[in-house]
C-alpha cells in the first residue's frame, strides 16, 4: 500500500482569497443597495445617502478585489529573464 500522495500541493493560489473577498463584498453591497430603496420604505435622506455611498464602497472593493484575482490568473506572463546578463 502507497502511503505516499498523488501530487505534492503547494500552499495553494494566494488569488484564490482575494476573489473570494470580492464576491463576499460584491455580495454584501448588493445587499444592502437592495434593502435602501426609497421608493419602497422612505427614511431620511442622510440615512439613505450613508447606506447608498457604503454599499457603493463595498460594490466597487468587492469589483476591484475580483479583477484583480482575474488579472493575476489571466494577465501577460512575466517577460523571460536572462541569468547571464548584467542589469
Amino acid at each position: 500500500m502507497n502511503t505516499e500522495p498523488y501530487d505534492a500541493h503547494g500552499a495553494g493560489d494566494p488569488g484564490a482569497a482575494a476573489a473570494a473577498t470580492g464576491l463576499a463584498l460584491l455580495a454584501a453591497g448588493g445587499w444592502l443597495l437592495t434593502t435602501t430603496r426609497p421608493w419602497n420604505t422612505p427614511g431620511h435622506p442622510f440615512t439613505l445617502g450613508l447606506e447608498w455611498t457604503a454599499s457603493a464602497a463595498l460594490l466597487l472593493t468587492g469589483l476591484l478585489l475580483l479583477a484583480h484575482a482575474i488579472r493575476a490568473v489571466h494577465g501577460a506572463p512575466p517577460p523571460p529573464t536572462n541569468p547571464g546578463a548584467e542589469a
